[in-house]
């Protein structure tokens, strides 16, 4: 199961509160877990405070009505409202587990993930919690998120998690320095979320153009305001010519890099038709000279 569904806009954008009950709806998220089921997807990716509590709670009423069961990664860290408690302290960790697994109608977490670090919780705290949990059988096994090389190191000491998850794509490559040669050292498997950027390598973002309403550039446009520059939009054109080279997309292209270089991708289509790519990605490998001859696009 190298490709994961990202869930993380059932009901929401993400953890944000002020999106809460936005995003896909509860039909909608039906119709993309269809759809990814169908393909072959069998990996679904939450966290407690995707859509407040809608992601885990639309995939377990899913569960029931199908009769399919997912391999299921939810994470904890982020308040579940506005004004709520937040972080990795183990009871809050103890708690938030069990009332994953209510929403999400299952008896076992297949990989629970801190969905950041937690600087008030000492990390041995928090891997306490999550061996509990292992150990009632609640919880298979354990990771993190959003984890830069020192979280990492900690984790290493506390004991090696299962599982690191990080935004890694074309566009932002920075646990190549350390996190993912500590990842192969240690036998980790590394996982990228975001292999698209937020969508900048999907093509739909254009250099003098407005973006498209509804994207995450009039939404959520923060966190990618760096990546409005000439560089990256030449990148953006350059890898759009060696799509059309291979006959697919550039978010075919930028998921098969991405592929070759992690032990598995989350992808997050709004759409069933989103999951084009992803097809074309499963079905592109690329050599190690190929991957890295699309990689120099952007540096």
């Amino acid at each position: 199961m190298r490709v994961v569904l990202g869930c993380g806009n059932f009901g929401g954008i993400g953890s944000a509160p002020e999106f809460f009950g936005q995003g896909e709806s509860r039909d909608e998220a039906f119709e993309m877990m269809d759809a990814a089921w169908a393909l072959g997807l069998r990996w679904f990716d939450t966290a407690d405070a995707y859509g407040g509590g809608r992601s885990e709670a639309w995939i377990g009423d899913w569960i029931r009505a199908t009769g399919n069961r997912p391999r299921i990664t939810t994470k904890t860290f982020n308040p579940m409202e506005a004004g709520a408690d937040s972080g990795l302290a183990r009871e809050r960790v103890l708690r938030q587990a069990e009332s994953s697994l209510e929403r999400l109608s299952v008896d076992r977490i297949d990989l629970y993930l801190t969905h950041g670090p937690d600087p008030a919780t000492p990390v041995s705290e928090t891997a306490g919690a999550f061996e509990e949990l292992v150990g009632r059988g609640v919880v298979e096994t354990c990771g993190v998120s959003n984890a830069d090389a020192a979280d990492l190191h900690a984790w290493l000491e506390a004991g090696s998690p299962a599982l690191v998850q990080n935004s890694y794509s074309l566009l932002e490559r920075a646990d190549e320095e350390d996190v993912i040669p500590q990842c192969a050292e240690k036998s980790i498997p590394y996982q990228a979320f975001s292999p698209l950027a937020g969508g900048w390598l999907t093509g739909k973002y254009r250099r003098g153009e407005a973006a498209p309403a509804g994207s995450r550039m009039t939404t959520r446009p923060e966190p990618y305001r760096h990546l409005e520059d000439d560089r990256v939009y030449e990148g953006l054109e350059a890898l759009e010519r060696e799509a059309a080279a291979r006959d697919v997309s550039t978010a075919g292209l930028a998921l098969a890099w991405a592929l070759g270089g992690t032990s598995s991708i989350v992808v997050g289509p709004r759409r069933p038709e989103h999951l084009e790519p992803v097809r074309e990605a499963l079905s592109l490998e690329l050599s190690p000279a190929e991957r890295d001859a699309v990689g120099s696009l952007f540096s």
